[in-house]
């Protein structure tokens, strides 16, 4: 596990991709190993794509049944330990949108977090009367206690860039129309734009606009979405796969299958190649402020 408070989504990823090649590997399928365990198949895809936690007496009958090794078999199941750890977040998992904690515990494992957002500022950069605009209108009926704990989640993960230890590198491109659409009133929002202006003057975190007059961008086609790296292992390797979020109304979508990231990868580069600079950036963001402020 990288860290003590990275819950347990980036360890319940990697067991499942190991008991899934292990199930390759003995040439069984999805299916024949679910009626061999006596599971379903449901839960046989929950636990290869790292959606629940595991038991290590579940996954010592899934080595058993693979024919693994015996060094193999301890590993994982030390690793199965692992999945059972708990994010700062659990607590308040019950308000949380379905799959979200998932993304949570990717990003707070994240070295280096690349987003673009084409509608809202986004979650990590909200001020909190701009958060609570949006999570007051976004879901009719909502207790008040409700939308406070929603809150102050999203005001804890700023700790990811604003911490001393391995602060994660952020890079942002935000679409014009975020700057021009008063979320919360007027005043809520220049308070917004403004505190974009200070958190991208921090070392670690570079946000960029792409203006209306860039036309066409590959960012049009594709909707807002995150890239989500982590850090390399001793030998240079990428502790997990990159993947891919993309936030919906409905669910949330996670990608990593190496086509797939690279679609967004280059998505991304068009959209950088298209926005202002840094300095220029954080200029028009100021005089959006201004504009909305009279």
């Amino acid at each position: 596990m990288l860290e003590g408070t990275t819950g347990s989504t980036v360890p319940r990823r990697q067991l499942g991709r190991y008991l899934r090649d292990l199930r390759n590997r003995a040439r069984l399928t999805l299916k024949v190993a679910a009626v061999e365990l006596e599971w379903s198949e449901a839960k046989m895809w929950r636990i290869e794509t790292g959606q629940t936690s595991l038991r290590s007496l579940d996954v010592e009958a899934m080595c058993r049944l693979y024919d693994a090794p015996v060094d193999q078999t301890e590993m994982l199941k030390a690793l199965a330990k692992e999945t059972k750890a708990k994010g700062w977040w659990m607590a308040d998992n019950d308000v949380l949108p379905e799959g979200f904690s998932i993304y949570l515990g990717l990003e707070e494992a994240a070295a280096r977090v690349r987003s673009y957002e084409s509608d809202l500022v986004p979650g990590l950069l909200q001020t909190e009367r701009y958060a609570r605009a949006i999570m007051g209108g976004g879901k009719r009926g909502a207790a008040p206690e409700e939308i406070n704990r929603r809150v102050q989640i999203r005001m804890a993960r700023k700790a990811l860039y604003t911490r001393s230890t391995r602060p994660v590198d952020l890079q942002i491109v935000l679409s014009e129309t975020i700057l021009k659409r008063p979320i919360g009133g007027p005043e809520v929002m220049v308070e917004q734009l403004r505190e974009l202006i200070t958190v991208g003057s921090r070392a670690n975190v570079t946000i960029r606009v792409v203006p209306f007059r860039a036309g066409l961008n590959l960012g049009v086609l594709s909707g807002s979405f995150v890239l989500l790296e982590f850090p390399t292992t001793s030998k240079g390797q990428p502790s997990e796969p990159t993947t891919v979020y993309a936030d919906g109304y409905t669910g949330s979508l996670f990608l990593d299958k190496p086509a797939e990231v690279e679609r967004h990868e280059l998505a991304f580069a068009d959209l950088w190649e298209h926005c202002l600079s840094q300095t220029d950036s954080l200029t028009y963001i100021e005089a959006a402020a201004r504009e909305m402020d009279r």
